[in-house]
């Protein structure tokens, strides 16, 4: 049994902040900003408008371009850090219920940015099992978590939704090879203290993110090239063989840095940072649905996609769409 992505969604909330409204509070500019980042603007939810809303409208625009009707759904793995309740329930069960997915089973799976690349892989495995279609959300409100007066975070991240609906056929290809992996070793460079059971005397502004930006840039670029020059090798490919490759919309410095690690034109990477900034779990499925809707990803076409995030935790997938 081969499992294939059958159709793509994805949400971004009305509000769009641009790096200059943000220039009208903090001692920074547009140009500053993308210089460092890539990102011009990101989207912001609306007050009221949480985690599940995104998720769902997402959901619905996936599951109508696959063809699957909620009530068929063996699964609904929602990937977030910002869910709507701080421990539970699951934003996936409200998810579930808002869709009607009555027939699913529903959790939530929190890897932070990698949590989309997570849930795919576990998806997988679940439908080895129980062959039924499986929804796959990545979904963040990442700007409630934000301290809005340290620049060299907020600058970086946007809220949405991204969704993938997973179906088994017998047709070969599909997800051939995901890699997934922790480096939990030493002290984490990107950590939110908020909740838990763990104290944090440190934390200045009352559990917002705090953030190591050059050891996540230098932990990112090499995870990039890893990652995926192992996937590919294990089925006798290259990087040559690839379509397009769609990354964490973490950064442009990286991605561009890993372009040149791996020898390989921006143009095969595809970018939509810019208008989106990083939004976590649901980087990865929203660049995969406008990448589809752009036309950049076909049916035939090598697809790699890698992501990397607090923990450090990453993951790769390799599709043959």
């Amino acid at each position: 049994m081969f499992v294939h992505i059958a159709g793509t969604g994805s949400y971004l909330p009305e509000k769009v902040l641009t790096n200059d409204d943000l220039a009208k509070t903090l001692d920074t500019s547009d140009e500053w900003i993308f210089s460092h980042t890539g990102i011009h603007s990101r989207h912001i939810a609306a007050d009221g408008e949480e985690t599940s809303d995104m998720a769902v409208k997402a959901a619905g625009r996936a599951l109508a371009e696959a063809g699957v009707k909620p009530e068929e759904l063996g699964g609904v793995i929602v990937a977030t850090s910002s869910g709507d309740y701080r421990s539970f329930p699951a934003t996936a069960s409200l998810v579930q219920a808002r869709i009607g997915a009555t027939n699913a089973g529903a959790f939530d799976l929190q890897a932070a940015c990698s949590g989309f690349v997570y849930a795919t892989r576990v998806a997988q495995g679940m439908m080895q099992l129980d062959p039924r279609p499986v929804l796959v959300i990545g979904a963040e409100a990442m700007s409630r978590l934000l301290d809005w007066t340290d620049r060299n975070i907020c600058i970086l991240f946007g809220d949405g939704a991204g969704a993938v609906v997973l179906k088994a056929s017998d047709e070969k290809d599909g997800i051939l090879d995901s890699i997934l992996g922790s480096d939990g070793g030493s002290v984490p460079p990107v950590i939110s203290c908020t909740g838990g059971t763990k104290v944090c005397p440190e934390d200045p502004v009352g559990g917002k993110m705090h953030m190591n930006g050059r050891a996540v840039f230098n932990f990112a670029v090499k995870i990039f090239d890893d990652t995926i020059r192992r996937m590919l090798e294990r089925h006798g490919l290259t990087f040559d063989d690839l379509s397009l490759i769609v990354a964490h919309q973490a950064n442009a410095r990286i991605i561009e840095a890993a372009a040149r690690r791996m020898k390989q034109p921006l143009e095969k990477f595809f970018l939509n940072m810019n208008t989106v900034g990083n939004t976590s779990a649901a980087s990865v499925p929203i660049a995969l649905d406008e990448a589809v809707k752009a036309g950049r990803i076909r049916q035939g076409g090598l697809v790699a996609s890698v992501a990397f995030g607090a923990g450090l935790s990453y993951g790769g997938l390799l599709i043959r769409w």
